[in-house]
């Protein structure tokens, strides 16, 4: 499946922020990026496939797989295994999500794997408060992409 990127990007407009996700905590990074959305902030997300989940390796593999298998095929709840997919659910969990207001803030969010060709020359933002080197002092943690090839995703 190919992505339009200069049309999805095209339709939030000129105004909007870069955030590089590689070597940043995905839960820490998801929190700032939501509190963000909500004050009316465009943002564009890109290496979503290099975040990186702390925790035991194969902690942290059963806690999503856990989460992928739940429910039915036929009625959901459906969980993502694309990794910009598994980003942008969980910058939702942190969103209001059945609230207008949250739902607007989620509508002002993309993410994408790797870097687009449209965002090359742009200069990207980088949180310190959710940076893996300057927050965390564990060396056990998972990146975005190996849970989704644990996942089933094939494309990373």
């Amino acid at each position: 499946m190919a992505v339009n990127v200069s049309r999805v990007i095209k339709t939030l407009g000129d105004d909007f922020t870069v955030i590089d996700a590689s070597g940043h905590i995905l839960g820490r990074l998801s929190s700032k990026i939501a509190k963000r959305l909500l004050n009316g902030e465009r943002i564009v997300v890109v290496n979503a496939e290099k975040a990186v989940i702390t925790g035991d390796k194969y902690m942290v593999f059963e806690r999503y797989k856990e989460k992928y298998d739940r429910g039915s095929k036929e009625k959901g709840p459906y969980f993502p295994r694309h990794p910009e997919r598994i980003f942008k659910r969980t910058v939702r969990g942190m969103l209001p999500w059945k609230s207008s207001r949250g739902r607007d803030a989620y509508r002002r969010l993309r993410v994408f794997m790797g870097v687009p060709e449209e965002l090359q020359g742009r200069e990207f933002e980088r949180i310190d408060d959710a940076l893996l080197e300057k927050v965390s002092k564990t060396d056990k943690y998972v990146t975005l992409a190996d849970v989704s090839r644990y996942l089933g995703f094939r494309g990373v």
